[in-house]
């Protein structure tokens, strides 16, 4: 049987909040991001914590899965900097999961589903970079795939379509 996006579960970064899992989202539009805390694009933190803050009320989620793939640019221990520079010095307050693989052979399951349900440029299913954004439905279909140039503000119309 096919999974959904509903089928998934991961680990929150703070242990002590659990499992975070996907089952929740139903009815919710939901943003996953791939993230890195020593990265150029490390900023759109602050855009996705104010689209969350902006429309949380309305149903939007947003979902961070910090990942050490790409330059080694999340090499930090999870229970002390990234939680650190994701809190501090960006104000998140939406979720940050347990560090992850979007690529290769230990890829993270929802990550896996998404790549396969919208591959990037050229149909190419590999995430190229940290901060790809996903898109997903109030019924778990995922909608659209963003690249880590496009700003979390660049996606606030199809967010309002969604919600």
């Amino acid at each position: 049987m096919e999974k959904n996006f509903y089928d998934f579960k991961i680990n929150s970064l703070n242990k002590k909040n659990g499992e975070i899992n996907f089952s929740d989202f139903k009815g919710k539009v939901v943003i996953i991001v791939n993230t890195a805390s020593k990265c150029g694009y490390t900023p759109q933190y602050s855009g996705l914590e104010s689209l969350y803050k902006k429309y949380g009320e309305k149903g939007l989620f947003v979902i961070g899965f910090p990942c050490n793939q790409f330059g080694g640019q999340e090499p930090d221990s999870p229970q002390n900097e990234i939680q650190t520079n994701c809190l501090i010095n960006y104000g998140v307050s939406f979720p940050i999961t347990e560090k992850v693989d979007v690529n290769g052979e230990n890829t993270t399951p929802a990550f896996q589903f998404l790549k396969e349900k919208l591959p990037g440029i050229l149909g190419t299913k590999d995430i190229k970079w940290n901060f790809t954004k996903f898109l997903i439905d109030k019924n778990g279909t995922p909608i659209k795939r963003f690249a880590p140039a496009d700003s979390p503000e660049s996606m606030e119309a199809d967010i309002l379509k969604l919600l």
